[in-house]
């Protein structure tokens, strides 16, 4: 009896705890399916589930969204692994090199991680999370899973945009939803919920973490680098469900046993979708290749990583007629389809945790013993690049991409990005080295590499993305592997050192400054700043938000034995004399914070070149009043690039104007300095009843900055210099049987006319203000090719001459291989004392192309 009674203390506290845990719907108060569910209220469920089985749930709770929302996850597992959750986390890191140390236990259960909605009006993902979570607790499926994995749920990647969609359809729908497809809950209006507070797609910014949502969720992932990732998104509703195996291309570095993993998760879907007489596809569409995706980097960073996608979107609502299957697409069906998804894929990872555990450890090892690529290390050349070499270490850090200093000089051989040419250089004290020799080798190798493998040229997204040609800075690629004593990473903002391995040969465990900078004594005649990133564009946004003015050299000069670009910035105490001290409190006080190299002069004549007074020492517009479009028919993406850029990064005020609005619909040229247009869908955001005004506008000094298919606004149009090229080749009379189109190959077919995402390297007019900072050419990501003619009597910045000379990574179609001969990107047309500048190519784009933002500044601020 005394056993027995043991027994039952023992057991009754948990058994009551169980019984207590409710299901969604009971704690929720309505049925699943029946309406959508808040962030707030899911974290609230969350945290139920939590209070109620304490041993086996843990909450965490990992930052903030812009709009200050939480930021979530839910770790679940079995009452002894639980227990030694922190032993059994840190072992696993310890095994791959990621924390030093050998681990305690040689046996371990798997982390499986699953993320749901990244794309807030994907939101049928959140709703099935919270089911995840009780099926877990509360089914012998979900009691064999934990017994043999660790469970990490994300149940809302971007509540920004989950709860503007669901808020806004809560206020739409009524008691009984419509299903017709043309109700007005069905018809999502702009921007939608889909992308991130500054409309950013979250899904695409993985390795580039541009966004303080991604950045945050890395920092986590870093921690449990788990070795399931699940992907969960919608689609639009008229598709039933995609699950893996994924379409080609694969990147070649997946490895076999990733691959297999593939169609084993395939597998274990198809069951339980085909007893559930479920529709759904595989090997279609959706690619793994493009590194900054939820499947494609933590594929990259070992994982067995796929997507996943239910058909309804934010289009859907809680029923949809389907026109293509004729039935009803109810949000209770898509919960359900979610929900199988996610428990069939831990099934295939928790009926074989010994092998997912052993095959994660050999990825590690190979990358930090035989690391895939023919390069072994790379180094980077830091003199004169202050501003690149900081926001390219953070990337490195955000990445955990380890990497220490060169002390000497050697001289090596390796390909040089920037003339992609093998050649021989010589090492400096400060420049970055990069073994491949290291945990994150296989991320690192594909981030850097010029032209990734395509096995099929139908794929999902941009196809090169290199980057050291991103960021423009001199990066070598060496065969022969350097010894690299001491490699640092860092993390959370820590410099971490892992392993003791840091700089080569001797290595230095301190970065050394490489700075030119002079130390500022007394009052000095002018500052002098070095323009060559967009770190130097913020510091001249902090000074003329503090009411400095500034210049800019028109050519090359000589003063104090130091010699300086086009496009300097020069901040003279002559025309600031109202500051008093304040200038030079300012001045010294943001090039500080920024880490910015400032110059000083006691003097305002140049040994070589203009003097400051010259007329080639043009005063800058102080100040600009910037505008941007914003709202129906511009592309979300573009406008949220610009937004993020200036509220962000420049920390410079713009004003977004909704030109659908009464108010945009007469914009406010008399309040604007500069007026930005994104790229545009469906027809002129600019209305040709507002042609005069901003004709008038422009010839009193006004700038037009126009980006990507924004430049077709006034391609073409009377009394503007952009003209689009003419078709020389006269129409066939006949087609000829040669050349009839086959139904079947219409995708094939049109992908000539397509370039998702090449780079090529545009000739530069760099005496041009817009082109400051840069060398004779510039790396672009070209997106699409808009086909225009060379300017007669405008600039013309950016342009390629032969494309087969300019093309260097990525697919490109024949058909836009064509166009691209002898064609403008980037161009200035003056009217009157005013501007409008031509940006063909989106030189913010994804906010990872971190080049093109001097580029942008320089459109915004650097024009005479």
């Amino acid at each position: 009896m005394k056993k027995l009674s043991l027994f039952a203390l023992i057991v009754f506290p948990i058994s009551v705890a169980v019984a207590q845990l409710q299901s969604p719907p009971q704690f929720l108060g309505y049925a699943t399916g029946e309406q959508f569910t808040t962030t707030n209220q899911i974290y609230q469920y969350a945290e139920h589930v939590a209070q109620q089985v304490p041993s086996q749930v843990k909450i965490i709770n990992y930052g903030k969204t812009y709009e200050r929302r939480a930021l979530m996850t839910m770790v679940i597992g079995s009452e002894e692994n639980m227990k030694n959750l922190e032993q059994i986390r840190t072992d696993h890191l310890k095994s791959i090199g990621m924390m030093s140390g050998q681990p305690a236990q040689k046996t371990r259960p798997p982390f499986l991680w699953m993320s749901y909605n990244v794309h807030g009006n994907e939101a049928v993902n959140s709703e099935a999370a919270i089911k995840v979570m009780y099926e877990l607790l509360r089914t012998p499926a979900g009691e064999k899973i934990l017994k043999n994995a660790i469970v990490i749920i994300a149940p809302c990647l971007n509540p920004d945009g989950h709860d503007r969609y669901v808020n806004w359809y809560n206020q739409k729908v009524g008691r009984l939803p419509n299903p017709n497809p043309s109700a007005w809950e069905h018809a999502e209006p702009w921007p939608g919920g889909r992308y991130s507070h500054y409309l950013y797609d979250p899904n695409r910014d993985w390795a580039w973490q541009t966004q303080e949502i991604t950045r945050q969720l890395i920092t986590l992932y870093h921690q449990w680098m788990p070795q399931l990732h699940g992907d969960f998104h919608e689609m639009g509703p008229e598709s039933p469900y995609y699950f893996a195996p994924s379409a080609k291309p694969y990147h070649e570095d997946i490895t076999t046993w990733q691959r297999e993993m593939q169609e084993t998760v395939g597998t274990y879907n198809k069951k339980y979708f085909d007893q559930k007489n479920w529709l759904y596809y595989t090997h279609e569409r959706f690619d793994l290749l493009y590194p900054s995706y939820g499947d494609t980097w933590p594929t990259y960073n070992g994982a067995i990583a796929m997507t996943y996608e239910q058909g309804g979107s934010g289009v859907a609502g809680l029923a949809y007629e389907r026109s293509s299957e004729g039935d009803t697409l109810t949000l209770r069906d898509r919960i359900a389809h979610v929900i199988g998804a996610s428990m069939a894929t831990f099934e295939a990872i928790a009926d074989r945790p010994a092998k997912v555990v052993d095959e994660f450890v050999k990825f590690y090892d190979k990358a930090q013993n035989n690391p895939v690529g023919i390069f072994k290390s790379y180094v980077v050349k830091t003199a004169g690049e202050d501003g690149k070499t900081k926001a390219f270490k953070e990337l490195l850090d955000r990445n955990q991409i380890r990497y220490g200093y060169a002390n000497d000089t050697k001289t090596y051989k390796g390909l040089n990005y920037l003339t992609q040419k093998e050649e021989d250089f010589k090492t400096e004290t400060g420049d970055l080295v990069i073994s491949a020799y290291q945990p994150k080798s296989t991320l690192l190798k594909i981030l850097f590499e010029v032209k990734p493998m395509l096995e099929d040229s139908l794929t999902y997204d941009i196809t090169s993305w290199c980057v050291p040609l991103a960021y423009g800075i001199k990066t070598y690629g060496l065969k022969e592997k350097l010894v690299v004593n001491g490699q640092q990473s860092m993390v959370n903002g820590q410099q971490s050192m892992v392993n003791g391995q840091q700089s080569m040969v001797n290595g230095q465990t301190v970065p050394p400054s490489g700075r030119s900078a002079d130390a500022v004594r007394g009052l000095p005649y002018a500052y002098i700043i070095n323009w060559k990133s967009a770190e130097e564009a913020k510091l001249l946004a902090a000074l003329m938000k503090n009411n400095i003015r500034a210049r800019a050299a028109e050519k090359a000069f000589e003063i104090n034995g130091k010699s300086y670009m086009p496009g300097t910035v020069i901040v003279t105490r002559a025309g600031n004399e109202a500051l008093g001290v304040r200038f030079d409190q300012v001045i010294q006080a943001e090039a500080s914070k920024l880490g910015v190299a400032l110059n000083t002069t006691e003097s305002g004549g140049s040994t070589k070149g203009s003097d400051f007074g010259s007329d080639y020492v043009y005063p800058l517009k102080h100040a600009p009043r910037v505008g941007l479009l914003a709202g129906e028919g511009t592309s979300m993406t573009t406008v949220g690039e610009v937004w993020h850029f200036f509220d962000q990064e420049l920390n410079y005020p713009v004003t977004l104007l909704d030109p659908n609005t009464r108010a945009g619909s007469n914009l406010p040229f008399s309040k604007l300095d500069v007026l930005i247009v994104p790229t545009s869908f469906g027809g002129n955001v600019l209305r040709e009843s507002q042609m005069p005004a901003l004709r008038e506008w422009l010839r009193g000094g006004g700038r037009l900055i126009l980006l990507e298919n924004a430049t077709n606004i006034l391609a073409d149009k009377d009394g503007f210099e952009l003209k689009t090229k003419k078709d020389d080749k006269k129409a066939d009379k006949k087609t000829s049987p040669d050349s009839l189109r086959v139904y079947g190959n219409r995708e094939r077919d049109a992908a000539t006319d397509d370039s998702p995402g090449s780079i090529y390297k545009l000739k530069l007019d760099n005496t041009h203000p817009l082109a400051f900072g840069f060398p004779d050419y510039y790396y672009a990501l070209i997106n699409n090719a808009y086909n225009f003619d060379f300017m007669k009597n405008g600039w013309n910045v950016g342009y390629i001459k032969k494309e087969k000379d300019a093309y260097v990574a990525g697919f490109t179609g024949k058909n836009v291989k064509e166009k691209l001969q002898n064609t403008l990107f980037f161009g200035v047309e003056e009217m009157g004392r005013g501007k409008v500048v031509y940006l063909a190519s989106d030189p913010l784009f994804r906010g990872f192309w971190y080049n093109g933002k001097l580029l942008f500044a320089n459109a915004v601020f650097m024009l005479p």
